[in-house]
């Protein structure tokens, strides 16, 4: 079987590089990962650099993207078209629409739309395009089995609704929008793009995201700070999620 994990910005993967390679010391930035790894090897393709190595026996290639829809599925894409992803899991952070959920939550996407997709002008509801789908729904395989690693781990894992879109969204009329609209719990930038091409190359596929903002956050909140820890919180539990896929 050959996993793909891919996450959009370069700190979201470095710590799922390190954990599957011992020999790694743990916090190694990407470059030092690449100068001193004998186990991953890496390639480019359509200006993007993809790691493969070798886990208990399986290819894993892992990636980042780059923020933003294009660039997620552009990554998505090349996984199962030149790599032959069997199953693709994504890694990373996103806003809280819902009141329930709170800095530093993982949140588990059942379903995804894509919120800044209007062509309501001829009549189609907003996210909808001709021959597709306002929501795309996640592996239910794949999220049960994350709720066993959660409940393993003694971790509460939450599940909802994640719309995206490129834009980051602060404007609190937007959210309220989103969240009334499209009964959204979360917002990010690429999940419904990869969710989109997996769907329509049938490869199952799981997101995973941790709540980096939300309407309880105060001004003390260090938004890099969070994203190096939160990396790490999302890797351990993705390579678990591994395991648990090969066993």
């Amino acid at each position: 079987m050959r996993i793909a994990i891919l996450g959009a910005m370069v700190e979201e993967i470095e710590p799922i590089l390190t954990g599957l390679d011992p020999a790694l010391k743990p916090d190694s930035p990407l470059d030092d990962i690449i100068a001193s790894s004998k186990h991953i090897n890496v390639q480019t393709i359509a200006a993007n650099r993809y790691f493969t190595v070798k886990y208990k026996g399986h290819d894993v290639v892992v990636a980042y993207s780059k923020i933003g829809k294009v660039y997620a599925a552009l990554s998505a894409s090349v996984l199962i078209e030149h790599f032959k992803a069997d199953v693709l899991l994504f890694s990373g952070v996103a806003g809280a629409i819902n009141e329930n959920l709170h800095i530093g939550d993982l949140v588990v996407a059942t379903k995804l739309c894509q919120h800044d997709l209007d062509i309501t002008a001829f009549g189609h509801p907003y996210g909808y395009v001709p021959e597709g789908k306002v929501y795309v729904e996640s592996s239910e395989y794949l999220r049960q089995l994350a709720q066993n690693v959660a409940k393993e781990k003694g971790i509460k894992l939450h599940e909802g609704i994640i719309a995206t879109g490129d834009q980051f969204i602060a404007d609190p009329n937007r959210k309220e929008w989103i969240k009334k609209t499209f009964h959204a719990d979360a917002l990010e930038m690429e999940g419904a793009a990869v969710a989109v091409v997996c769907d329509a190359y049938d490869v199952p596929f799981f997101i995973l995201r941790s709540i980096s903002d939300a309407a309880d956050m105060d001004a003390s909140f260090d938004f890099d700070e969070f994203l190096k820890s939160s990396s790490k919180v999302s890797a351990d539990f993705i390579i678990s999620m591994l395991d648990k896929i090969i066993q």
